[in-house]
């Protein structure tokens, strides 16, 4: 479990193909201190939950299927990489609670500065339509691994507003008009469309 707030961004160094579609992936993690990650604990990667499989001071290994590369924006040699260590029961939940389990892949739409001056941005996303019934004004939304504010919906895509602090502390900077972004939605809205629908079927018994 994670909580959206990015500890470090890293860069992805090596890709190496192991068959079938999988890969180890060995991110560079400068900033990040791994001093007390062991082997098979969770690191989310642009909101991805991916379990260490080797280590050193900087660096990390991991080991992603070919279902999660379908399933996500994958990793490219070179890529910078939003980082967060799995959260402790005593950590402060800054953000929201995050699974690392992506939900789909959306697409930037527009991605500038405010016009008011202030060094926000604002950052519209279309998202798949699976998504869709989980967006709302004011709710919650990880996009690569950044827990974030939607500002307004409109259909299928989305509004958020960028402070200054976090376009300095993650990778969303690099993000353009027309990138793919992982897009995971506030748990808590998927159980309670889950609850409705659930009310729904006992009420047509």
């Amino acid at each position: 479990m994670f909580t959206g707030i990015i500890q470090a961004v890293g860069h992805v160094s090596h890709l190496v193909e192991s068959g079938g579609g999988d890969a180890r992936v060995t991110l560079a993690a400068t900033g990040l201190d791994l001093s007390d990650t062991g082997l098979g604990d969770s690191i989310a990667c642009n909101g991805v939950c991916l379990t260490v499989v080797a280590k050193t001071a900087d660096s990390f290994s991991v080991d992603v299927s070919g279902e999660t590369f379908s399933c996500t924006i994958g990793y490219v040699p070179g890529d910078r990489v939003n980082l967060e260590m799995a959260m402790r029961l005593s950590d402060r939940l800054g953000g929201h609670l995050v699974s690392g389990h992506v939900d789909g892949v959306g697409e930037v739409t527009h991605f500038a500065p405010v016009a008011n001056g202030d060094g926000s941005w604002r950052l519209d996303i279309q998202a798949p339509a699976a998504l869709g019934r989980y967006l709302a004004p004011k709710g919650s939304i990880a996009v690569n691994g950044v827990s974030l504010t939607v500002n307004r919906v409109q259909g299928l895509e989305f509004s958020i507003n960028l402070i200054p602090h976090t376009l300095e502390q993650t990778m969303l900077r690099d993000l353009k008009p027309g990138a793919r972004v992982n897009l995971e939605a506030d748990m808590l809205a998927r159980y309670a469309d889950r609850l409705l629908n659930y009310i729904n079927e006992q009420d047509k018994d």
